[in-house]
């Protein structure tokens, strides 16, 4: 299964749809076949439009000031025997692996852990436990409005495979993402 992560896109402002920058969010969400917004999404009809590729699901964001079905504090699923949350915010990640989990997800221990706020991509594996963060594909870094980063799991049952994609240049804006990828093995 493939899961596409995405986080604040913070629409509308500058841009009012994230085809806008490009066709580059779009073509990454093409093959999903679900849709994980971590939130700060800030109105209903981006995830209408992500609706267009895939289900979607969304981490309310500290920006959400709406309500949508598709939308909770936190979002777990069980996915070919891999168990995924997601929240908005982990901050400060430094913290200690349990007082993140029981902030959070009230001592729920994930496989994976998809969270967003910061605007900055990254791929954390610690404790048994891999954080991720999608960056984010308009705000990346917190920079003005360009192509920034997005994630994607390709969820098979004995092995899981995260990456962080950059999706490509904004003329004139640099895109500051870095790409990842990490795959864990089942035990």
């Amino acid at each position: 299964m493939l899961i596409a992560l995405i986080s604040d896109t913070h629409l509308p402002s500058v841009i009012r749809q994230l085809d806008e920058l490009g066709p580059e969010i779009g073509d990454f969400l093409a093959d999903a076949d679900l849709i994980l917004h971590a939130g700060d999404v800030t109105a209903p009809p981006v995830l209408d439009w992500c609706e267009m590729y895939a289900p979607t699901l969304v981490a309310e964001g500290n920006n959400d000031l709406f309500e949508d079905p598709r939308m909770a504090k936190r979002q777990i699923l069980d996915v070919e025997g891999w168990r995924i949350a997601m929240v908005h915010e982990i901050r400060p990640r430094s913290r200690p692996t349990e007082a993140i989990l029981e902030t959070h997800l009230d001592g729920e221990r994930p496989d994976v852990l998809i969270s967003g706020d910061t605007h900055v991509e990254y791929l954390d594996p610690r404790d048994d436990l891999l954080l991720v963060n999608p960056g984010s594909p308009t705000l990346p870094h917190h920079k003005e409005f360009r192509l920034g980063t997005v994630g994607l799991l390709n969820v098979q049952p004995h092995e899981l495979t995260a990456e962080i994609r950059v999706l490509g240049q904004t003329p004139g804006a640099p895109n500051p993402g870095n790409s990842q990828k990490l795959v864990l093995s089942a035990d």
